[in-house]
């Protein structure tokens, strides 16, 4: 009886582990810079996804918890984009997610007071990787903020706002977010957004 293998797609047409080559092979066969390898063991194979493509190949283990695929790609559009927008002079705070194909819009919070845009960025990719994670979706994750993902890979925020009767209910999402970051482990890429050869992060609110 043949070994079983089983099969990490970090780029394709839908990313994760799998358990038969079948199932990975429609994922990858044709698909433009197609990510993916065979394991011995399913440990192996979600360690190393959870890893990411660059990490696991350099054997940085300071970056477990995403993929970061190389953007000269074209944006994987079956995926989710999330954004925020701050008004830097009253504090004003949103964001929100997006279907990056349709620009469907999944969610949306705010305006919330006294805020910042890096803490907006941050609550939204938390935000939208609990989404997916409620809806069992192991889709992509675009977000242009490198502040963002960096909180989410520390399971911690790190940000200047001082906390004030204003705020308090950023304050209180933000330890909802890290609560969340530290109890529950994802398989959603999480993937910087190349705006410079993209354009806008389909996300985006348009007020620059």
């Amino acid at each position: 009886m043949a070994k079983s293998k089983y099969y990490v797609v970090w780029q394709g047409r839908i990313c994760g582990v799998f358990d038969n080559w079948e199932n990975c092979k429609v994922n990858v066969e044709g698909f433009e810079s197609a990510k993916y390898k065979s394991f011995d063991t399913k440990a192996e194979a979600e360690k190393a996804f959870m890893e990411g493509y660059n990490n696991y190949y350099k054997n940085n283990s300071n970056n477990k918890f995403t993929a970061l695929f190389d953007s000269t790609s074209p944006p994987i559009l079956n995926s989710l984009s999330v954004d925020a927008a701050c008004n830097m002079v009253t504090g004003q705070m949103e964001y929100r997610g997006v279907h990056t194909g349709t620009k469907e819009l999944w969610f949306k919070q705010g305006p919330f007071p006294k805020a910042s845009n890096n803490i907006g960025e941050f609550l939204a990719l938390v935000h939208g990787l609990a989404l997916l994670k409620q809806r069992n979706s192991h889709i992509p994750v675009y977000s242009d903020s490198i502040t963002a993902i960096a909180w989410v890979r520390q399971k911690k925020h790190k940000s200047i706002v001082l906390p004030t009767e204003e705020n308090e209910v950023i304050f209180d999402l933000l330890i909802r977010a890290e609560c969340w970051l530290q109890n529950n482990c994802f398989k959603n890429p999480i993937i910087k957004w190349n705006t410079k050869k993209w354009g806008e992060i389909p996300a985006d609110f348009g007020r620059k």
